[in-house]
């Protein structure tokens, strides 16, 4: 899909199942996911894709980047490929911020991260 496109519709295929196993695959999945990631936060998302054969949270973390902060974004405690925007963020901290984890994530491992959020607004595109 290239950069910009907006998808305006889709088709799924579904398959029939019994409505309570169906229900309780869905809250188990609930339940990982508010164990698992700062739902309860104000957050941007997944912050970049996995790599192949890794995972972005795992490098991110063992580049020490789990917890650091740029104004008043932070790489959350929680889940560390999810940056929390604190009171006064600004979408300029999490783009900082984004640019430092992963120089830090390059510098260390040698694994460039590619960007899963997308960008909105008037930035200095030069500079990512």
């Amino acid at each position: 899909m290239a950069r910009g496109s907006i998808v305006v519709g889709a088709t799924v295929r579904l398959r029939g199942g019994d409505p309570v196993e169906i229900r309780r695959e869905m809250e188990d999945a609930r339940r990982w996911r508010r164990a698992t990631q700062p739902l309860a936060e104000p957050n941007c998302g997944s912050v970049f894709k996995n790599p192949e054969g890794d995972h972005a949270a795992r490098l991110v973390e063992a580049a020490g980047a789990k917890g650091m902060s740029v104004g008043g974004a932070t790489v959350s405690a929680k889940h560390a490929n999810f940056i929390v925007a604190g009171p006064g963020a600004t979408a300029e901290d999490v783009r900082q911020l984004i640019r430092v984890v992963q120089d830090r994530v390059e510098e260390r491992f040698g694994v460039s991260l590619e960007w899963e959020v997308q960008l909105v607004g008037d930035f200095d595109l030069a500079s990512l």
